[in-house]
């Protein structure tokens, strides 16, 4: 219940005055409830409609479902995490909701030369870190250096980016082994916001996960994996923020988030990871004028993941059945209610190559056919564990329909055995090909075809249609396909009608070998309170916290 894990996070000043008001609002409903606990309290307030907190100060709760391990942004990899990165820290460039390009903590737009092998980006010579030590090239350059050697995202930049440079105080200069068409997107990743050489000198080469200095307009007061507490940083270079601070809170289920958003106890709610059902609660109390609700651009695919290297899917005939057995349209209808649109590509739709659809619509007929080929059917059926996130409820409403339309459909060729598993314990299990089919998601780092087919194609060695080493393995699918990593490459040193070719034929092979299979794509939501004005998402698919103001 929503109450019981908040009293958990709520600071006790507020805790005391928000018991005082919840005894005093509900003291109608309940009255012989004279010795409320703050859990039993607000759970009353949940219950009733009327009784409806409203804000009690100057700072904003915002609450998600991001439990967050890690503030390194050489690793940080969630949602969550990257949501608070966004407050703390800044990058060279950002994209405006709009899809602008603006420069951050670089002063202008790139000079690019040598033949796009040399990038030269003016920084700004106002900004200071958190512990008071200035930004220049040399700190940008140490951070830059840093996640070389150490950051999760080495398959991006690792063998792009073959030296960081310090000319001039202000300036910085990459140099490249190849021209790159989506390096100034790269420049916008989250993951690349700089951090104080001074508070990282002892972390070089590995991870600080309980802290972050960096540049941002909020500086961390207080960390836990379950509530952290953001400041206005006084000496921040940019506009200081709309608001008077943030408390940024975790709730571990769907029914404490939403009951937490509808009874004003917190005044953001960050998270999709709740009820489909819920969230279409959400957005029709929104569409009543009783919420604000916030829209992001669709940067989050769904998708499923085959595990290709191991029979019996290592036969790609198997594999195409599977993607042409899965019924988006149902899908859509009846696990999100339309929210979720059927996805056909591993490129969202808003990005360079997104309007390409190569894989293929439902057709029971033709995977019957499929099925029969690999040896399926007519008195032999294929069990396929099919494991989905436990904590990501659409996940298992998504299973349970599709394993109710394969019995409609194909129950005499495929059978679905469902397995819930916990998200953490899916990442860290999935580059050991622990999972035959899994349900996951993906946004990229940055808004480029690149953050989506590199994560999940790239691949530096392979014997025929096995990924051994890569980002493919290291994404549970382990294929690849003979020419695939060099057409990733040359998408990225071609622009215009060249890239969008060369992005057709990588989606066009990863479609036929049919190890990914795409299920929907997600629109980013945020919901506040009426009394604050309504959330607002950058082009990378987040919300800008800074903005987080009381409605005028």
């Amino acid at each position: 219940m929503a109450a019981s894990e908040l009293s958990g996070v709520i600071d006790q000043p507020r805790q005391s005055r928000l018991l005082a008001y919840l005894k005093r609002r509900c003291k109608q409903l309940q009255p012989r409830s004279t010795a409320l606990s703050l859990s039993t309290a607000l759970a009353l307030c949940i219950s009733q409609s009327a009784c409806q907190p409203s804000r009690r100060s100057d700072r904003i709760t915002v609450a998600s479902a991001g439990r967050i391990t890690s503030l390194d942004p050489a690793q940080a990899s969630t949602f969550g995490a990257l949501q608070l990165l966004s407050a703390l820290g800044d990058t060279l460039y950002k994209r405006t909701a709009d899809g602008e390009l603006t420069p951050s903590l670089a002063s202008a737009l790139p000079e690019i030369s040598d033949e796009g092998r040399t990038v030269t980006i003016p920084l700004r010579e106002d900004v200071l870190f958190h512990d008071g030590t200035r930004f220049d090239a040399e700190a940008m350059a140490f951070s830059l250096r840093r996640f070389l050697e150490i950051g999760t995202l080495s398959y991006v930049i690792g063998d792009r980016i073959t030296a960081v440079e310090a000319p001039q105080t202000y300036q910085l200069r990459l140099r490249l082994s190849r021209p790159s068409s989506s390096l100034e997107n790269l420049l916008t990743a989250t993951n690349l916001t700089p951090v104080s050489p001074r508070a990282y000198q002892d972390y070089q080469d590995r991870f600080l996960n309980d802290r972050f200095i960096g540049t941002g307009a909020y500086k961390l007061t207080n960390f836990r994996a379950v509530q952290q507490r953001l400041e206005p940083f006084k000496q921040y270079w940019g506009p200081s923020p709309s608001n008077a601070g943030l408390d940024l809170i975790y709730l571990s289920n769907s029914t404490a988030l939403f009951g937490a958003m509808r009874s004003g106890e917190v005044d953001v709610l960050l998270s999709d990871s709740i009820d489909e059902d819920q969230r279409l609660a959400l957005n029709r109390m929104a569409a009543e004028g009783r919420l604000r609700e916030g829209q992001g651009p669709a940067l989050v695919i769904g998708y499923i993941t085959l595990l290709s290297n191991t029979p019996p899917l290592q036969n790609p005939v198997l594999r195409q059945a599977l993607a042409l057995s899965l019924d988006r349209d149902l899908i859509n209808k009846r696990v999100s209610h339309g929210l979720r649109p059927p996805l056909f590509s591993l490129v969202p739709p808003g990005l360079p190559g997104g309007n390409l659809k190569p894989w293929p619509r439902h057709d029971a007929a033709r995977a019957r056919n499929l099925f029969i080929q690999a040896g399926y059917c007519n008195g032999k059926v294929f069990n396929l564990p099919f494991t989905y996130r436990s904590n990501v409820p659409a996940d298992r409403l998504m299973a349970l329909t599709w394993q109710a339309q394969i019995q409609r459909d194909l129950a005499d060729c495929l059978s679905l055995k469902l397995d819930g598993v916990e998200s953490t314990t899916v990442y860290r299990q999935l580059g050991e090909g622990a999972f035959q089919a899994v349900m996951l998601d993906w946004r990229g780092a940055y808004p480029d075809p690149e953050a989506y087919l590199a994560p999940l194609l790239s691949c530096k060695e392979s014997q025929g249609s096995i990924c051994k080493r890569g980002e493919a393995a290291i994404s549970g699918s382990f294929w690849t396909a003979p020419g695939l990593e060099t057409t990733l490459q040359q998408s990225d040193r071609s622009r215009g009608d060249a890239r969008q070719r060369d992005l057709e034929s990588v989606e066009q092979m990863a479609a036929e070998g049919a190890a990914y299979i795409p299920v929907w794509l997600v629109t980013p939501r945020a919901w506040s309170s009426t009394d604050l004005a309504t959330p607002e998402f950058d082009g990378n698919g987040q919300v800008v916290l800074a903005r987080l103001q009381e409605q005028r």
